[in-house]
């Protein structure tokens, strides 16, 4: 990360009666093991974008959600991109090294993925939401926060937030609704701190930013992972915080990047 980028998220209300089932039964899916996943689409780097993996909804068209992963790669992330997909979005998986990287062009290459995606035969005319975990949280804070021209909504999973320190310009960047979900206990790296989460949330309430912050008291880095990230803490998975952590993000889809 340069040191130049170091100077420049309660609860929500429940949906109807008829879309909290819908969201209840997608919850549980959420939680099921990997092999029940969709299976996606998987594209090499090149001109049009970076690296990714495709999943269309069943219903053969939906709205764009890009998923951002960790440093550890997008292996982890398969089965919630399957599950968003399974809500009715077209989900587009791409590795957070390609977004947050301060050896290229993480912001192209994130512009580069939404366009793309939107140019999809299973992509619905749109912005793009963006969902980033760890690394990838960091890249949708620093970047996709910033492009309200192709994105509508950010939720950020235990975001990287390690190499920013001036919070009040970091937060004026933001011109889309921002949801940022940490873990009190996660010291994994250094990289996630819930204190620099906590000093986001002051920098926002102040500059009026559409942010809202919701932290885990016992969650530690990865907690919506079954299986883990390879090198994060073991056994981090906490199924309520995951279930949680997944409602709030279908109420910001619901609320901001609605399907049809």
């Amino acid at each position: 990360m340069r040191t130049a980028a170091a100077n420049l998220v309660h609860r929500l209300p429940w949906p109807s009666h008829a879309a909290r089932v819908l969201l209840i039964g997608s919850m549980i899916v959420l939680v099921a093991a990997a092999v029940n996943a969709a299976p996606g689409v998987s594209t090499e780097a090149g001109p049009e974008g970076p690296a990714q993996t495709a999943y269309a909804p069943e219903s053969g068209r939906g709205p764009v959600v890009i998923l951002i992963s960790g440093q550890t790669g997008p292996a982890s992330y398969q089965t919630y991109a399957s599950e968003v997909a399974r809500l009715g979005y077209y989900a587009v998986l791409v590795d957070g090294k390609d977004v947050l990287n301060s050896a290229i062009d993480g912001l192209g290459n994130l512009r580069k993925t939404i366009e793309r995606a939107q140019r999809s035969p299973s992509a619905l005319p749109g912005k793009a939401a963006v969902i980033g975990f760890s690394l990838g949280g960091g890249g949708a804070l620093w970047h996709a926060s910033t492009m309200p021209d192709l994105v509508s909504m950010v939720t950020a999973y235990y975001p990287y937030t390690r190499s920013w320190t001036n919070w009040d310009a970091f937060v004026r960047r933001f011109r889309v609704p921002v949801l940022v979900l940490a873990a009190e206990r996660d010291r994994y790296q250094s990289c996630c701190l819930v204190e620099t989460m906590r000093a986001m949330e002051a920098a926002a309430k102040g500059a009026g930013a559409n942010f809202e912050l919701v932290v885990y008291p016992q969650a530690d880095h990865g907690f919506n992972l079954e299986t883990g990230a390879r090198g994060e803490p073991a056994g981090a998975f906490r199924r309520d915080d995951a279930l949680d952590a997944w409602r709030r993000t279908t109420e910001m889809l619901r609320r901001h990047h609605p399907l049809p």
